[in-house]
């Protein structure tokens, strides 16, 4: 079944009264349960083109399809994970997971049950009253991703979720991403994930779909048909990065 269907999408900005545009007649379809990843070099429209799928910016022509119907605004079956972090500084853990769903009218005791459970999930448990400055980069990227995976959201839509991480924790995180993923009890199955890093791209992904430059228009959908759980070491997925970087270049 076809969660999202994105239909000749074009993005043009106006930038004192000229017009640059980011994004030309992309068309793609995303299967529920789908992992997807978005690559290309700077410039291609990436984290736009993230932002039009969740309903945070509408596309200057073209449009988007969720569950059949042409998406008008925000996406509240979608929620987004940040490079940034984008956490509260003046709230706890805890109340930077419970925002989101307060923002959805919940009942505080649902609200702090919920957001208690996801902390738990993410690996937080026991910091729940500690500030975003009191943690690591690697921890305030899952008090993202709790907060998200909170409002309990059929698509989960992550920028370059792992980039201001070190190596060793951005490892670390994206192995915990594909187990909540895979864990059935989850309420997301569905994720479109933008990166920079064609490694990162081709081991979590079922599919990789690749942007071309000024404007980003889509140059291929490459399906990465290699059996989970992967070894990064997997030659196969050497071949499957290496034809993605001579796309790119």
């Amino acid at each position: 079944m076809d969660l999202l269907e994105v239909e000749k999408v074009s993005k043009t900005f106006n930038q004192n009264g000229v017009l640059m545009p980011v994004l030309k007649e992309i068309s793609f379809r995303v299967r529920e349960g789908e992992f997807i990843a978005l690559v290309g070099p700077s410039g291609s429209g990436k984290s736009t083109l993230l932002r039009i799928l969740n309903g945070l910016i509408p596309p200057t022509q073209g449009r988007v399809l969720y569950q059949g119907k042409v998406l008008p605004s925000v996406n509240l079956d979608s929620a987004m994970v940040f490079q940034s972090f984008a956490l509260f500084p003046w709230l706890t853990v805890l109340g930077n997971v419970e925002l989101g769903l307060e923002a959805r009218a919940l009942p505080e005791h649902e609200r702090r049950k919920r957001a208690i459970h996801f902390i738990e999930k993410v690996g937080l448990d026991g910091f729940e009253e500690a500030y975003p400055r009191e943690l690591s980069g690697g921890m305030k990227q899952r008090v993202g991703l709790a907060r998200a995976l909170a409002v309990e959201p059929k698509l989960l839509c992550m920028d370059e979720p792992f980039s201001a991480l070190d190596p060793l924790t951005s490892l670390t995180l994206r192995e915990e991403v594909l187990m909540l993923w895979e864990d059935k009890s989850m309420p997301v199955n569905t994720i479109i994930m933008v990166t920079h890093i064609i490694e990162e791209a081709v081991f979590m992904a079922d599919r990789v779909l690749v942007l071309s430059p000024h404007p980003g228009t889509l140059v291929t959908d490459i399906a990465i048909d290699v059996p989970r759980p992967r070894d990064r070491k997997d030659p196969v997925l050497s071949e499957f990065s290496d034809r993605i970087f001579s796309l790119m270049a």
